[in-house]
């Protein structure tokens, strides 16, 4: 039977390119989006928690609001604003731009896909971080272990997260985590040092919605914990960082993911859409 793709754009900026491109364009944010965007702010929702939860205010609102209208023969995905998955055999000697991006995104579905029921973005590695920013920001952590300066099989997941995040905050997350994955995703952080990033994932109904149901219920757990109220600037997003760790580890336990490639593009230059 065919199969179909449905990408989605979770942006905070209304942007005319994104009319241009495969991926259905979704606002979250306080900015305003043209009539064609798709918002969060309907039916079950979270709105009033963003920023706190970022990009998971649109997925929310998409769980509880649009995921039941989508059959099994659907791969649905996310991407953002300045972050795109990639066609299968685009040209790596092309400078991928805002001009070109139409051209280089992903588009249909691969055949590399037959054998996998979910494509999480390429990892990144979060070992060797400049040494003065680790002497500065990672003091808590060196100071039970020095040997964390100068072997980058200890700068892991947890560390990177601790110095850019809060020291201790993803251990408390961590321990309000269901039996099943508590301790598994504790040795996954401390152990790991690459994950894949962004939010961005592609998949069936069924396991995004498997997928939803426990990072939801982790999530607001942690909001009890830690709330919103001593959250200021980079840390605002406190709950989307954790959602990422906990979504690389997510999918590679629970189902059989392909790693694909994804973009990072510089729209600075783009002409932003008024709202209609």
């Amino acid at each position: 039977m065919e199969q179909n793709l449905k990408i989605f754009n979770v942006t905070n900026k209304a942007d005319s390119i994104l009319d241009e491109l495969f991926c259905k364009p979704a606002g979250v944010g306080k900015g305003k989006f043209p009539s064609n965007y798709l918002e969060s702010k309907t039916g079950d929702n979270i709105y009033k928690k963003d920023p706190y939860f970022a990009e998971y205010i649109f997925h929310y609102w998409f769980w509880k609001n649009q995921l039941k209208n989508y059959d099994e023969n659907t791969w649905i995905g996310f991407c953002q604003y300045r972050r795109y998955w990639l066609k299968e055999n685009y040209d790596k000697n092309t400078k991928i731009n805002r001009e070109n991006l139409k051209d280089n995104i992903l588009c249909t579905i691969p055949s590399s896909w037959k054998n996998h029921d979910s494509v999480i973005a390429k990892r990144i590695y979060v070992d060797n971080p400049k040494f003065m920013k680790l002497i500065k920001k990672g003091f808590k952590s060196y100071i039970k272990d020095p040997s964390i300066l100068f072997n980058n099989k200890k700068q892991t997941i947890k560390l990177h997260f601790d110095m850019f995040h809060g020291y201790g905050i993803l251990d408390k997350a961590i321990d309000l985590l269901n039996n099943n994955d508590r301790d598994n995703f504790r040795e996954y952080v401390n152990y790991n040092r690459s994950f894949n990033p962004h939010h961005m994932f592609i998949t069936h109904p069924k396991i995004m919605n498997e997928w939803f149901k426990n990072v939801f219920d982790w999530l607001f757990k942690c909001e009890n914990l830690f709330g919103f109220k001593d959250l200021f600037g980079y840390e605002t997003r406190l709950y989307g960082y954790l959602a990422e760790r906990y979504l690389s580890y997510w999918f590679n336990k629970y189902t059989n993911p392909i790693e694909w490639e994804w973009i990072f593009v510089d729209m600075s230059n783009g002409k932003r859409t008024n709202a209609k």
